[in-house]
């Protein structure tokens, strides 16, 4: 099998990626899948292709309030603030400084004297970056900014899919219920039956206590349906950082469970790496480490460090700029570690450890997105041939039920032969909602694997 490698698919700075190794195939293990290239355009609001605007706009609150999105954006901007405090190291810091001082004397038998000092003085000091030791945290601390940026967008990767998955459970949930009253109707109307059959002496009490049995459990059912529903509509203002019932509104006419896209733009598994915020965060992740262990190594080093001041002094505060005197120094020192008892040395070896962990995370995070993509395809694969045979099963069941209670009413079977019937139609139909659900949510856990749910300036 033809395979890239993990270097051949990532950003990461020259060197900092000597170990990684781990093979990306040419193209996906599920087989059958009718996909189109890889529409980066349209990943980042997937959830479009579902014919479903309720589930959109709910997508679009959550997207926009959740504290999820709030916390990943703050910590943007912490990682900025931190890269600019590293920068400013590179520059020279100049103080500026105040002083006065008074005095008065009192001897015996002479007058009092009192004196009166003032100053000004202005420092500036600057470690010069010879070897290139402070440039390399920038970098690092640069390659930390951009990492922040892409756990924002992996935040609103699973922010949307999971925003997507509980409106299918709440879809299907309500599929759920419709099919399930719509079979306690069909059996109240057998219960009816029964009851006229025995008041007309053609039936008898057992058949009818039968059909209130089926009846009654299968009301069973309707309150755990209704829970459900009421707590995914809560779980969905969660997400969206809204109070419990804030959506009830919008969710309140009951929709069918959204229908997948026909076909799924799905590209090669290179442009499904490059695509994933997860896997462009743990690029940078190796980068910073690189640049860290550059950092480290750069201790080994002299430093040369500069400073400097000038200072003026006047017996009145109103002659600080017509002073009595001036002074200036200027003093350069460069200094070299002799002897730390492996300091250096053992940072070092830290920042490189820490650089192969790092590159073990890229590497663990590369086979998790293609493990994703391909369990999903699989998922699709299966839920898609389960929904047509069962909706094949529907079909006939359907048939059977009503020639059943057409022959019982024609008195050529017996009521067992309806309940069973009505069982078997039951069951069919909830796995058919149920497979309807499952092959939508493997649709959306195949765009959040692909890296759907995010994009430059949404």
């Amino acid at each position: 099998m033809a395979a890239l490698f993990l270097s051949s698919c990532a950003g990461m700075t020259p060197g900092a990626n000597d170990e990684s190794g781990a093979p990306v195939p040419a193209k996906w293990n599920a087989g059958g899948m009718k996909g189109m290239a890889l529409d980066t355009a349209a990943l980042p609001k997937w959830w479009e292709r579902f014919p479903d605007p309720a589930m959109s706009q709910v997508i679009a609150e959550a997207l926009r309030a959740s504290p999820d999105i709030r916390t990943a954006l703050s910590k943007i901007r912490e990682a900025r603030a931190t890269r600019g405090v590293e920068r400013a190291a590179l520059f020279p810091q100049l103080d500026a400084g105040l002083s006065a001082q008074a005095s008065r004397e009192d001897r015996r038998g002479s007058p009092a004297t009192t004196s009166e000092n003032y100053g000004a003085s202005l420092d500036a000091s600057w470690e010069v970056d010879l070897f290139g030791k402070q440039r390399q945290n920038v970098r690092a601390a640069t390659a930390d900014l951009a990492q922040s940026h892409e756990n924002f967008h992996a935040v609103q990767v699973s922010l949307a899919a999971e925003t997507a998955t509980a409106y299918i459970d709440l879809r299907t949930a309500e599929a759920q219920l419709a099919v399930l009253e719509s079979s306690i109707a069909t059996r109240e109307q057998t219960v009816q039956l029964t009851q006229w059959r025995e008041q007309a002496g053609q039936g008898n009490a057992l058949e009818t206590q039968q059909a209130i049995t089926s009846l009654e459990q299968a009301r069973t059912a309707v309150p755990s349906l209704k829970q459900t529903i009421a707590q995914t509509k809560n779980q969905l203002a969660l997400l969206a950082s809204k109070p419990p019932g804030a959506l009830d509104k919008l969710l309140a006419r009951t929709r069918p469970v959204p229908a997948p896209p026909s076909r799924i733009a799905l590209g090669i598994p290179a442009e499904t790496l490059r695509q994933r915020p997860d896997v462009r965060a743990a690029e940078h992740a190796v980068n910073a480490a690189f640049f860290r262990t550059k950092a480290a190594q750069a201790e080994r080093y002299p430093s040369l460090n500069l400073s400097g001041s000038i200072g003026v002094e006047a017996l009145k505060a109103g002659r600080i700029f017509s002073p009595e005197s001036t002074a200036a120094s200027i003093l350069g020192s460069l200094a070299a570690p002799i002897f730390d008892a492996g300091r250096i040395k053992q940072n070092i070896n830290i920042q490189n450890e820490r650089q192969k962990q790092a590159l073990i995370t890229y590497e663990s995070t590369v086979l998790t997105a293609l493990s994703e993509v391909e369990n999903s395809l699989i998922a699709i694969q299966r839920t898609s041939e389960t929904l047509e045979v069962v909706n094949r099963a529907v079909v006939a069941a359907r048939e059977a039920a009503k020639l059943a209670s057409q022959r019982y009413e024609a008195g050529d079977v017996d009521l067992l032969n309806v309940l069973d019937a009505q069982r078997t139609l039951l069951s069919l139909e909830e796995q058919q909602v149920n497979n309807a659900g499952n092959r939508a949510s493997a649709h959306i856990q195949l765009y959040r694997a692909l890296g759907g749910g995010w994009g430059p300036g949404f």
